[in-house]
C-alpha cells in the first residue's frame, strides 16, 4: 500500500496519542470525521497499524532495572533456534528478544525490579533454557532515547 501524506501524518498523530477521536483528528487533518474512520480502517487492514497499547512507565511497576543480554547457542540447529524461541517468549521480563548475526544468536531486552531480581531470573529462569552455551549482560545506566514513534 502506498501511503499518502494525508496517510503519513495520520499515522504521526495516532503513533503521538492513539486516544485521540476521530474528531480530533480531522480537525487536524482538515479532513471529515467518516474520512479519518475510514483511514484508520484501512490502515488497520493493511496491517500498517498492527496494535494499540498503553505504555507503561517501568520504573513505576518494579522494573527500574534493564538489561540487554546476549545469548549464544551451543548449536545452530533449527531445533536449538526453535527450542530457544519458544522458551524465551514465556518469559515475562523479556520484553523483546532479536535474532541476530555476529558474535552472539540472540539479544534480550530484559526489565526486572533490581540486580537481585534480575540475578534470581537468570539463575532460576534464563539458564534453565536448554542450549545456552553463554550470555553476556549489559546494564542500562541512563535511558537517552525511548521511542516507539516510526518516521514515515
Amino acid at each position: 500500500m502506498n501511503l499518502d501524506i494525508t496517510d503519513k501524518k495520520l499515522l504521526m498523530l495516532l503513533q503521538q496519542d492513539s486516544r485521540r477521536t476521530t474528531k480530533e483528528l480531522s480537525l487536524k487533518l482538515n479532513l471529515s470525521v467518516t474520512a479519518v474512520y475510514e483511514r484508520v480502517k484501512k490502515l488497520e487492514r493493511e496491517g500498517i497499524i498492527s496494535n494499540y497499547v498503553a505504555l507503561l512507565n517501568h520504573k513505576k511497576v518494579q522494573r527500574a532495572f534493564g538489561v540487554f543480554c546476549h545469548i549464544k547457542l551451543v548449536q545452530h540447529t533449527k531445533e536449538y533456534l526453535t527450542k530457544f524461541e519458544q522458551e524465551v517468549k514465556k518469559l515475562d521480563e523479556v520484553l523483546e528478544c532479536f535474532h541476530v548475526s555476529g558474535d552472539y544468536d540472540y539479544i534480550l531486552k530484559i526489565y526486572v525490579d533490581d540486580m537481585e531480581a534480575y540475578r534470581e531470573f537468570m539463575v532460576t529462569k534464563l539458564t534453565t533454557i536448554q542450549h545456552i552455551g553463554s550470555t553476556h549482560s549489559i546494564f542500562m545506566i541512563n535511558e537517552v532515547k525511548n521511542t516507539n514513534v516510526i518516521e514515515v
